[in-house]
């Protein structure tokens, strides 16, 4: 690999998540971040570029297969033609690697100090206000990193207007009993507004294909309004999200059993 191959993969790096250049032998060079646990082996052939995992959350290496599915592989790296293919891979891999279990969590406790070294040293001692200042941080850590995880969109209709865009949880804040349960990313979707205003209150649900359930009490007249057309569905389901949706389903079927 020449110097200048190599400074361009080390740049690509620093500019889409992994900032550090862990190592550089021969044809290939490890990437890291102080940001996340994922490392990133980037080498060069004539071909192109070759990107293998090193290391990284369990669930890395099928949510990279999904995001990218038609990419050609040799083995178990991915092969890119050009440099702003080795920057997507990495910018991709870099944002899952911060938003999947439990990265979040492992973050959260560090915001939560630096939110309350910021308060006035009276406010910080406050039981009420460490409890306001914990579900704030933790709110928008974990709308980060569902941003990060559907990649900024809706996941359902696929919608990209960040304003209009909801962190919704499945098994609401109040019921989990861990950090760990709040901030995981697959404890619930990403979702537009009216979809999480009739998903927070269990009027829509998924089925464990991913199609949209819709409660008997919301009318067809409502349907319409709302955008409930037939066919809808999440653009993808994950593993993890299974145990968090049959919660939320379970919620939905006694919610609209008492509406009934």
């Amino acid at each position: 690999m020449t110097p200048l191959k190599r400074a361009l993969i080390e740049k690509a790096g620093h500019d889409h998540g992994f900032e550090h250049t862990v190592s550089a032998m021969g044809t290939a060079v490890t990437l890291g971040s102080a940001r996340h646990p994922a490392k990133a082996e980037v080498s060069w052939a004539q071909q192109g570029y070759a990107m293998a995992l090193v290391q990284g959350p369990a669930t890395l290496p099928s949510e990279l297969a999904r995001s990218f599915a038609d990419w050609p592989r040799a083995g178990d790296a991915y092969v890119a033609t050009t440099d702003a293919q080795l920057a997507q891979w990495l910018h991709r891999a870099a944002v899952l690697a911060q938003s999947l279990p439990n990265q979040a969590a492992v973050d959260f406790d560090a915001q939560v100090q630096q939110a309350l070294a910021e308060l006035p040293a009276a406010d910080s001692l406050s039981t009420e206000v460490q409890r306001l200042v914990r579900q704030r941080v933790g709110q928008d850590r974990y709308r980060q990193a569902m941003l990060d995880y559907w990649g900024g969109a809706c996941a359902v209709t696929g919608l990209s207007l960040a304003p209009a865009l909801r962190a919704s949880h499945a098994k609401p804040w109040a019921d989990c009993t861990t950090d760990a349960e709040r901030l995981d990313v697959f404890n619930g979707f990403l979702l537009s507004a009216n979809l999480d205003a009739l998903f927070d209150k269990f009027l829509i649900s998924f089925s464990d294909a991913g199609e949209l359930l819709v409660g008997s009490s919301v009318s067809l007249a409502d349907r319409h309004l709302l955008g409930l057309s037939n066919g809808l569905k999440l653009r993808w389901l994950a593993p993890g999200h299974a145990p968090y949706l049959l919660y939320h389903r379970d919620q939905f079927q006694t919610v609209n059993a008492w509406m009934a």
